[in-house]
């Protein structure tokens, strides 16, 4: 398989890792947009978010939680940002979270194309028909 992040989880590719089991693997993001980026990603290969059976989902929300508790104590973040993309924007087809600590001066913004965007009503009219 020619998937970056099971290179990495095989140790084909070296990483900064973070934690590891037998279901998860977590290392520093190379191109990091806070102090502390992290990807969690679960060891089998599934394709996006909603191929990952739900207990593996349940379980990597608790490594969410134990990383976070760390982060605050280590790195001195003040909240955190996660995230993951499917399909659309997802560079690397194997499920991955990114888990960004976030810091009062971070300056991350969280940019849209409000010009683009529809009012709100419309939105939840086409939703909910």
């Amino acid at each position: 398989m020619d998937c970056l992040f099971c290179k990495i989880i095989n140790k084909e590719i070296p990483a900064e890792i973070i934690f590891e089991d037998k279901d998860v693997l977590v290392f520093l993001d190379i191109n990091p947009t806070t102090n502390g980026d992290t990807l969690v990603v679960p060891k089998q290969h599934f394709e996006n978010y909603f191929d990952v059976p739900k207990e593996l989902l349940e379980y990597m929300n608790v490594v969410y939680k134990s990383l976070y508790e760390v982060y605050k104590k280590r790195l001195g973040c003040c909240g955190l940002t996660l995230s993951t993309n499917i399909d659309y924007g997802q560079e690397i087809k194997h499920m991955h979270m990114h888990f960004i600590p976030r810091y009062l001066d971070d300056d991350v913004k969280h940019l849209s194309n409000k010009e683009i965007l529809k009012d709100i009503k419309e939105i939840s009219n086409l939703i909910n028909d």
